[in-house]
């Protein structure tokens, strides 16, 4: 007799987001310009270094100030004494040493191109989705952050 283990299956939907109407009306009429501010104090504070840590937590919320988009999520299942456990977590770092020296060689200059890129692409309306993507991205870019 072949005991087959019982199936199970997991959804996770995505907190509600406003349309794509809604997003696109908030891009042309707040987005664009207060996003622009929040991506130069973005920036200026991870020059800093000591703004880094607030620097950082403004870009992770850049596709939320452009255009009302909920940031990206990592979701894990974890199986322990035969119960299976569902939770957000982050992905592990890269060691601090080597996120560090990415950042004072190449990130600090790098992320400035990649968030000026980013910003024409949403400028054009056409490629906000592709400037956006490049946004969600924009914490590699600068310390090697995984997403």
């Amino acid at each position: 007799m072949d005991v087959k283990p019982p199936q199970s299956s997991v959804t996770v939907q995505k907190a509600g987001e406003p349309g794509c109407l809604i997003q696109s009306l908030w891009f042309i009429f707040v987005g664009w310009w207060l996003g622009s501010l929040a991506i130069s104090l973005a920036w200026a504070l991870n020059v800093t270094i000591i703004g880094l840590p607030l620097g950082m937590a403004i870009l992770n919320n850049i596709p939320k100030i452009l255009a009302l988009q909920n940031p990206e999520r990592y979701v894990q299942m974890v199986s322990q004494g035969g119960r299976t456990y569902i939770r957000e977590s982050d992905l592990p770092e890269h060691p601090f040493l080597l996120r560090a020296l990415f950042f004072l060689l190449i990130g600090w200059w790098w992320s400035g191109i990649w968030l000026g890129i980013s910003f024409v692409l949403c400028a054009t309306i056409i490629l906000l989705p592709v400037g956006l993507a490049m946004f969600r991205r924009a914490p590699a870019m600068t310390t090697l952050e995984r997403y």
